[in-house]
């Protein structure tokens, strides 16, 4: 359960990436250290005290670590004082919005105290933390857990019950030390970072809420996301050994009749179906998803939408299969009905196409009586094939 998020500052919150950069380089400049915004970039999400040491080192700089701190921050002020906070696009209605979802928030930054509550005061986001973490408070900084690892104490939630939000390779790394769920921001102005250990890469804070970080904890730790409850069915996010049902109905000879053959060894399709869970439901929110009876909990069938190019142009396509045993009892119509009621409420989607085998009959009732409507012939993958269309 989602109990807590806990979000880095610097770059995530505020755009504060370039800033830091710049004031590092006017200090380095000093000192006649040739170093570019490549070298600051290494640093991003660790302390500037790790920077400080590794520089004086590096360089074999005359002056103690102290001083050099206190040059480097006295920069970073007067940089933001020509420039002021610039918070990232829909970071502030988003902390707002999970606040009064009552999610418990906390900022874990590498910046100090006084920095993390300044900025925080300054764009009126106080009010919504509950703890203020800073690198100050811990042994050792980012990549290593400490940080994360305190915030979840203060907070009194398990790393099962949160979700961590950052921007750098070295947080990210952080997030998963400490066995958390981690988003990863892709944010341009942090540097090439490898976010590749992040449970899911966000680009935008524009239009998401708890639910999503709510799925993202749940994916995180193998649960599948249940879609929609209907009258006999159950529609959720599939497993991978989901994959071992759906090879089998593969093989009825009269599924493969309009759908392109699975491939020969299940234990690809396995593979396929693990990096689909990685990848695109939590990319998109949306997917192909599990069909299950509420009867028998069986897995009968899969429905979904997805994106595809469709006569040359990007579509959100409607697509499912049912075991051949359960034809002929309204199932497709029942899933279907769920999916787009779930894509107009929860996803915005106002389209939806299905393209549909001329000689498919039974698909071509089960469109109609989805209420959607013929729009034209096209060739789609080599197959003369029908394209229908609803509009949610």
């Amino acid at each position: 359960m989602l109990k807590a998020i806990i979000f880095d500052m610097d770059g995530v919150i505020i755009d504060s990436e370039p800033q830091h950069e710049k004031a590092a380089l006017r200090v380095f400049s000093r000192y006649g250290i040739d170093a570019d915004a490549k070298y600051h970039a290494k640093y991003i999400g660790s302390s500037t005290r790790k920077m400080a040491e590794e520089t004086i080192a590096q360089f074999h700089l005359p002056v103690d670590v102290e001083k050099f701190l206190e040059e480097l921050n006295q920069e970073k002020k007067t940089v933001l004082k020509e420039e002021g906070y610039q918070p990232l696009p829909g970071i502030l209605g988003l902390i707002k919005k999970l606040q009064q979802k009552g999610i418990h928030l906390a900022i874990a930054s590498s910046s100090s105290p006084a920095e993390i509550e300044h900025a925080a005061k300054a764009l009126g986001i106080r009010k919504y933390f509950d703890k203020f973490i800073s690198s100050a408070h811990v042994k050792n900084p980012k990549p290593a857990p400490d940080i994360f690892t305190e915030a979840l104490k203060e907070m009194g939630v398990s790393p099962k019950e949160a979700v961590i939000v950052e921007d750098s390779c070295n947080g990210c790394l952080a997030a998963k030390a400490a066995q958390t769920a981690c988003v990863g921001y892709v944010n341009l102005h942090s540097g090439s970072q490898d976010l590749s250990s992040a449970d899911v890469l966000l680009e935008s804070f524009e239009g998401i809420d708890e639910r999503f970080f709510r799925h993202i904890l749940q994916r995180s730790q193998g649960l599948p996301v249940t879609i929609a409850n209907t009258r006999r069915l159950v529609i959720r996010e599939l497993t991978p050994e989901d994959t071992k049902v759906i090879y089998k109905m593969y093989q009825d000879p009269d599924i493969r009749r309009y759908i392109p053959d699975i491939d020969d060894y299940l234990e690809i399709e396995m593979e396929k179906q693990a990096a689909y869970i990685r990848n695109v439901y939590s990319f998109y929110g949306f997917g192909i998803w599990g069909v299950y009876s509420k009867t028998s909990g069986k897995l009968i069938g899969k429905c979904g939408i997805e994106n595809q190019m469709i006569d040359g142009k990007e579509e959100i396509s409607l697509s499912y299969l049912l075991d051949s045993k359960y034809w002929g009892y309204g199932y497709a119509i029942e899933c279907g009905k769920a999916v787009f009621s779930y894509a107009k409420s929860q996803l915005d989607i106002t389209r939806i196409v299905a393209v549909i085998d001329e000689k498919n009959k039974r698909s071509i009732r089960t469109a109609q009586n989805l209420d959607m409507v013929f729009e034209k012939e096209i060739l789609h993958k080599n197959r003369k094939c029908l394209l229908y269309a609803v509009a949610l």
